[in-house]
C-alpha cells in the first residue's frame, strides 16, 4: 500500500522559514513534488524533483526562496521554505509520480498525501 505522509506544517510569521517532510512507503517514485491549495483556489504546483535529484522544477512564485531535496535512504522528500509570504498560506500536499521526465502537471502525479496546513501571518 502506497502512502505519503507529510509533516512540518504550522504557523509562521512573514519572512520566516519552515521545512516540510514527506515520507513515502510502499514503493519508490521517479518524481516527487509539492503542490499547495489556498482557500477558494485551485491546487497549484510548487516544486518537483527527479529520482536522482539532478532535475528540479519550481513555480516562479517560489524560486530562490524554496528548495526541494530528497533522501533515498529514507524515501523522503523535503521542502525548505524561506522568506515565507502571507500569500503562501495554504494546505501543502506531497505528490509522487511514476514518470521519469520532469513534470509540473497535476494529473501526472498519481499518489498524494493528506496535506499539511501552513499559515503565514503578516
Amino acid at each position: 500500500q502506497v502512502q505519503l505522509v507529510e509533516s512540518g506544517g504550522g504557523l509562521v510569521q512573514a519572512g520566516g522559514s519552515l521545512r516540510l517532510s514527506c515520507a513515502a512507503s510502499g514503493r519508490t517514485f521517479s518524481m516527487m513534488g509539492w503542490f499547495r491549495q489556498a482557500p477558494g483556489k485551485e491546487r497549484e504546483f510548487v516544486a518537483a524533483i527527479s529520482w536522482s535529484g539532478g532535475s528540479t522544477n519550481y513555480a516562479d512564485s517560489v524560486k530562490r526562496r524554496f528548495t526541494i531535496s530528497r533522501d533515498h535512504a529514507k524515501n523522503t522528500v523535503y521542502l525548505q521554505m524561506n522568506s515565507l509570504k502571507p500569500e503562501g498560506t495554504a494546505v501543502y500536499y506531497c505528490a509522487a509520480s511514476v514518470l521519469s521526465i520532469p513534470t509540473m502537471r497535476l494529473p501526472d502525479f498519481g499518489s498524494w498525501g493528506q496535506g499539511t496546513q501552513i499559515t503565514v501571518s503578516s
